[in-house]
């Protein structure tokens, strides 16, 4: 079981203090450092100072830490053009050694998208499913070759198909409830399924529509990795706890209901409980990033205890 970072800038963050999360994620031996993709706050955060942009900060990252992962849950699909997003996360790869893993969804926070001026499709599984099949198809095409999409929404004629990324495949995420199409699209194109803020209950049944839409693809069900994202509230007693809850707006029942919530006993309890489903990796979603003993709590007294 991998733990990984997950943090939401849009809530307010600067670069300083996401440098400061990832590079002590690193020193605590934290598998990856993971973003949201998001240009405006959510609920009653005030977002201040503004937002950062998710591979701009990752090209930052990249140059700043060594070992651990970077990645995006997810890179919204509306906000970058398909040929575009190859270049950027193929030259954050190379910035990196390799560490770079490309999250990528449809995009659905309308709001974001009027108030930077941003288009919002209304057809947009399809949009993502073209833009899939042509970063995953720029980068695999052999250096001196050429690659032609000729699609509904978009056209490339005659692409040199560079920059290559420094892995010979960077991992590709692909996420979300829904029961159909999702599990498709990631038996196409996916190396990772996640699915977000869900029930054990609900996180096996998507696991096994994935593991079935992998194998009538002709692949493997174990070919892919599968993975939750949570949010993290540790604390050594009761009251810390409640403080960390506190911190972040929210209720200790709600939490240990539908996240990762209490001592460390209780979260080793419930982690154990989706990996009996058929979780691997689960994405931590850190909302006080201020808080860094809390990484430290989770690095000492959870992570040493799983399998």
């Amino acid at each position: 079981m991998d733990l990984r970072v997950f943090t939401e800038p849009q809530q307010g963050a600067t670069y300083e203090t996401l440098l400061r999360v990832a590079q002590t994620a690193e020193e605590l031996n934290y598998d990856a450092f993971f973003r949201s993709d998001h240009y405006l706050r959510m609920g009653s955060a005030d977002g201040l100072p503004g937002p950062t942009d998710a591979w701009t900060t990752l090209a930052g990252l990249a140059r700043e830490t060594r070992r651990i992962r970077l990645g995006t849950l997810m890179t919204a699909g509306t906000f970058r053009l398909p040929g575009v997003l190859a270049i950027q996360v193929a030259q954050v790869d190379q910035m990196s050694g390799g560490r770079i893993e490309l999250g990528l969804g449809s995009g659905w926070y309308a709001e974001e998208h009027a108030a930077y001026g941003i288009p919002f499709p209304k057809e947009k599984f399809g949009r993502l499913e073209e833009q899939l099949a042509i970063v995953t198809g720029l980068w695999e095409t052999p250096v001196g070759q050429r690659f032609n999409f000729d699609g509904t929404h978009y056209q490339l004629k005659d692409s040199p198909a560079l920059p290559k990324p420094a892995q010979e495949r960077v991992p590709v995420l692909i996420g979300g409830h829904g029961a159909k199409k999702t599990p498709v699209l990631a038996a196409r194109f996916a190396t990772e399924f996640n699915i977000p803020f869900a029930s054990i209950a609900d996180s096996e049944a998507q696991f096994k529509r994935v593991a079935a839409a992998a194998v009538e693809h002709g692949r493997t069900a174990d070919s892919l990795v599968y993975s939750n994202a949570l949010v993290i509230c540790v604390g050594r007693d009761d009251a810390e706890v409640k403080r960390r809850a506190d911190a972040i707006g929210r209720e200790v029942d709600e939490l240990k209901a539908n996240g990762l919530a209490g001592s460390p006993a209780e979260v080793l309890e419930r982690i154990a409980a989706y990996q009996a489903v058929g979780s691997q990796r689960m994405y931590l979603q850190m909302l006080d990033l201020d808080d860094l003993d809390h990484l430290e709590l989770i690095a000492s007294e959870v992570a040493p205890h799983l399998s």
